[in-house]
């Protein structure tokens, strides 16, 4: 009896699934908020013979941390921490940060030398993130079912 109950039911919803048309309709957020990120490379310490070369390296190396910074505050950072107690004393503590994730649209707002330092500053405008995004994913939502 369990049996043939079971396999009419299995019957009933694969048949019930069938017989409807789903239009779907793709929603924007309601607002689109602007990230901005600032990255700093030291000048001096950048390992290359001439000044301009130090200038372009630390150029790029402040580009990537103020892209680092971005991708913080999109993705978030995951701490790894850990903390070992002998004779009742902490006798060592260490504590571990990464980031991952991919950051599209984001631009050179400006990029200049200050004193020691060479700086970046980016925006990120969610806008052109969701532009980017459905361009290339087509997040939807039901728009209209119609059953026959």
């Amino acid at each position: 009896m369990k049996k043939w109950l079971i396999l009419t039911l299995m019957f009933i919803s694969g048949c019930a699934s069938q017989d409807r048309y789903i239009e779907w309709e793709t929603q924007a957020p309601d607002s689109f908020p602007k990230l901005t990120a600032i990255g700093y490379a030291p000048l001096d310490t950048q390992p290359a013979q001439s000044q301009a070369q130090k200038v372009v390296m630390a150029m790029q190396a402040s580009k990537i941390a103020a892209y680092r910074e971005l991708a913080e505050q999109v993705f978030g950072q995951q701490l790894s921490a850990s903390s070992s107690v002998n004779d009742w004393m902490l006798s060592s503590d260490s504590i571990q940060a990464s980031v991952s994730g991919v950051i599209r649209g984001a631009k050179v707002v400006k990029s200049y030398p200050a004193g020691d330092h060479y700086v970046t500053e980016l925006e990120l405008d969610f806008s052109l993130v969701w532009a980017l995004y459905q361009q290339q994913n087509r997040p939807q939502k039901i728009k209209e079912i119609t059953y026959f």
